[in-house]
């Protein structure tokens, strides 16, 4: 039975991520930086924001996702970003490594950052996996000579752009950018522990995305913030629409819908610069017979460096 389930939860994820090969986020509000380079340092804070997700809980080789991104403005004429992330899908994983920056130019009632990152893709594949034909299991042989019973792994280069619009008063965002534009593939050859060869290849898709959101105060304790998150890959097209409701700017309230696949509800806490968030999504696609759901935890900080005011004074010649 896990063997069958495990099959098509791998068969469903590759049609469903065929285009969507960077990992998904529904708190994807909390996570900017990871999909636009330019968002880099644009809140003037120091901050940091950890995600993991576990998709299709009690699922065998469901999705587990971690990521920790962290960025700082106010420096070299920006700001500076940091992402490492993990996705691991059953015998499949990846690891991603890249550095950001972005150029913040002010432009009318905000400012504009111009990013840039720069990093590495690492893909690997475990020996210890279950075969879709029942012919290979971490305790027995193979009779598939192609697979590498010792696993493979291969690494390369990535590169991504986006510009990111903030207004000074963080009501209003927008972004655009892509990432993988070096389109590499990952290509690993060698011989198994039986003597076979095998040749292992990735191809890395260019993505593109779509980001922005506006929040509307409604009186002096609560606040409504639509967002939308476009995501692609100029063949195929997925979109998230987001609402938070923010009571006291303490406690949220979340809802998103995930075209053809999931709807989200999110609850949160921030206090003193300290974010926690918590979302569970209920599973719309086909797979939704075999899931119970899915999961996903975030936790972030931010600090703004606020430069004490200058004392000015001067001298009365009347009192000496």
């Amino acid at each position: 039975m896990k063997r069958i389930l495990t099959i098509i939860a791998l068969s469903v994820t590759s049609m469903v991520t065929f285009a969507q090969q960077d990992a998904q986020f529904s708190m994807n509000m909390f996570n900017r930086l990871s999909i636009n380079p330019g968002y880099a340092g644009t809140n003037k804070a120091l901050c940091g924001v950890l995600l993991y997700r576990q998709q299709w809980n009690n699922f065998p080789g469901a999705p587990k996702t971690f990521l920790f991104s962290a960025d700082y403005g106010q420096i070299l004429h920006g700001g500076f970003g940091l992402t490492v992330d993990q996705d691991a899908l059953g015998f499949d994983k990846t690891f991603k490594a890249k550095l950001a920056y972005s150029f913040h130019q002010n432009l009318g009632p905000g400012i504009l950052g111009i990013g840039l990152d720069v990093g590495m893709i690492q893909k690997s594949l475990s020996g210890e996996f279950i075969s879709p034909d029942g012919s290979r299991t971490s305790t027995g042989g193979s009779t598939d000579m192609a697979i590498p019973w010792n696993g493979a792994k291969a690494t390369t280069y990535d590169l991504g752009l986006g510009l990111y619009y903030t207004t000074f008063n963080d009501k209003l965002y927008v972004g655009i950018s892509s990432l993988h534009l070096t389109q590499s593939s990952l290509k690993k050859a060698g011989i198994t522990s039986t003597g076979n060869i095998y040749n292992y290849k990735y191809e890395e898709a260019r993505h593109y995305y779509v980001m922005a959101g506006y929040r509307f105060d409604v009186g002096s304790q609560f606040a409504l913030t639509p967002s939308v998150l476009v995501k692609s890959d100029a063949s195929s097209t997925q979109l998230d629409i987001n609402l938070l409701a923010k009571w006291n700017k303490m406690v949220f309230l979340g809802a998103s819908y995930r075209l053809s696949d999931a709807i989200v509800a999110i609850v949160g806490l921030e206090w003193k610069g300290i974010k926690f968030g918590y979302s569970y999504d209920i599973t719309t696609s086909t797979i939704k017979s075999h899931s119970n759901g899915t999961h996903e935890i975030m936790l972030g900080y931010c600090h703004k460096f606020v430069k004490p005011e200058k004392k000015h004074g001067h001298m009365n010649e009347r009192f000496l």
